[in-house]
């Protein structure tokens, strides 16, 4: 016998009523998970330059190794944070002058200003990956740590850095939750070897 219509409309209002109670959750569940990545994205943004990021790891390593390299015992507060600056500086000069004159060399062109002033430009971005260890350099002197503390603290400054940014490289290619922990492992992979250099010469 077929079904009414006011018996079809309740079966398929029935079948409404058991799916509405799932679809609000799973709504829930993707807008959590949708906002849990906007945010890191936002930070990803505000912390990775989107010029030259590499710059970001070269200045990282660098301070970071010459930090590891660092005593603490006899050198004074003002004597590690003016190597680190002049080193920064001048691994930032080296690299981009180092960059300009291989393509002279390799395209053998002449000099030129704005070519060396667009490469300065862009390689700037080393300066700003060593500030972050040298910063916190600065943070712990002021706080009236001791030399050797804030010096490992610059250390740990640069190995979580590191970290932050082969997450950040996850979150920009938007990795599985997997994918990031191995990503954030190789980070820290980088950061040990940083470490071993601190215990080998201390």
């Amino acid at each position: 016998m077929p079904a009414s219509p006011g018996a079809r409309r309740s079966y398929h209002r029935g079948d409404l009523e058991r799916a509405q109670p799932n679809e609000p959750r799973a709504g829930r569940a993707h807008a959590r998970a949708s906002g849990w990545r906007n945010v890191l994205e936002r930070l990803t943004e505000w912390f990775v330059p989107e010029i030259n990021p590499g710059g970001a790891v070269y200045g990282i390593i660098t301070i970071g190794a010459l930090l590891a390299a660092e005593s603490g015992a006899k050198e004074t507060y003002p004597e590690t944070v003016g190597s680190a600056v002049i080193a920064m500086l001048l691994y930032w000069v080296a690299h981009s002058y180092a960059d300009v004159l291989g393509l002279r060399l390799s395209e053998q062109g002449r000099f030129g200003w704005g070519r060396l002033w667009l490469t300065f430009t862009r390689d700037w971005t080393i300066v700003k990956g060593a500030s972050i260890p040298l910063l916190t350099l600065l943070v712990a002197w002021a706080a009236g740590a001791p030399q050797s503390t804030a010096i490992v603290a610059g250390v740990w400054a640069a190995v979580a850095s590191l970290i932050a940014f082969e997450l950040a490289a996850g979150v920009r290619s938007r990795a599985k939750p997997l994918e990031l922990v191995l990503e954030a492992l190789l980070g820290a992979a980088m950061g040990l070897a940083i470490l071993a250099l601190r215990a080998l010469l201390h």
